[in-house]
């Protein structure tokens, strides 16, 4: 399908990303076959696009998720900021289409994620794993979708769960770090698309791996070959590893 035109729909079409998917669909060869945005039609759109992307807000993904099923569209989901519910809603939503979330659709994030599952895989709990993340002064969640994606990749990679072994927000006394623990901090200025670093701090040593957003077209980009890829995929949730062939 990557080869052939396909018609993509895109939910949050006037935002920062959705101003960059159009282009992104342009560059690739398809064609976009509409946007939605607040009170927009989703169940019009999904009828009529063979593929939809959202970035858009947590409160719209049930809305776009059962317009999704309704039409049997497959979709990418890059809308972050998403909680335990939202979570459930896309599993359950994968029985009957393929779905693709992610925190990130950049495809250097996907693989720095591979790396830092890598790393902590071989590295002990005595290396402290922290994650810096650094965004535009509107970002309104934090940490970042991507900080998160990365934090899972590295507490996969030690064989934990990561929500209890988070530190993050650090202010005042706190007494020492937790062995094992992986640390999260978010910086937010300018207009920065996204910057993050996880860093393995050992004794006397330290390993750091970054990447650096330039441009949203990235996630745009990202969004895209995520869309090209899922199209003719069985029911199931994916993530961006399976479009890296990881």
């Amino acid at each position: 399908m990557a080869n052939s035109a396909i018609r993509i729909g895109i939910i949050g079409s006037e935002g920062r990303m959705g101003q960059a998917l159009q282009q992104a669909i342009a560059d690739a060869g398809h064609s976009c076959a509409g946007g939605v945005d607040k009170n927009g039609d989703v169940s019009g759109l999904a009828a009529n696009c063979d593929a939809l992307v959202d970035f858009s807000a947590p409160a719209a993904l049930s809305e776009n998720l059962q317009a999704a099923q309704a039409a049997s569209v497959p979709m990418v989901i890059g809308t972050t900021g998403l909680a335990d519910d939202h979570h459930t809603l896309i599993g359950d939503a994968a029985q009957n289409i393929a779905i693709l979330q992610t925190g990130n659709t950049s495809l250097g994030v996907t693989l720095l994620a591979h790396l830092v599952q890598q790393a902590a895989s071989k590295l002990g709990d005595d290396w402290d794993i922290e994650i810096v993340e650094m965004h535009h002064r509107m970002k309104v969640d934090a940490p970042s979708g991507t900080a998160l994606l990365l934090g899972e990749a590295a507490a996969k990679g030690r064989g934990i769960d990561l929500a209890a072994n988070t530190e993050s927000g650090r202010d005042g006394h706190t007494g020492k770090r937790a062995e094992g623990a992986i640390g999260f901090a978010a910086l937010r200025g300018g207009t920065v698309a996204g910057d993050h670093s996880v860093t393995f701090a050992g004794s006397e040593e330290r390993i750091t791996l970054t990447h650096n957003a330039e441009n949203r077209m990235i996630f745009a980009r990202g969004a895209i070959k995520a869309a090209e890829w899922l199209i003719g995929q069985p029911s199931g949730l994916y993530s961006m590893d399976k479009v890296l062939g990881l």
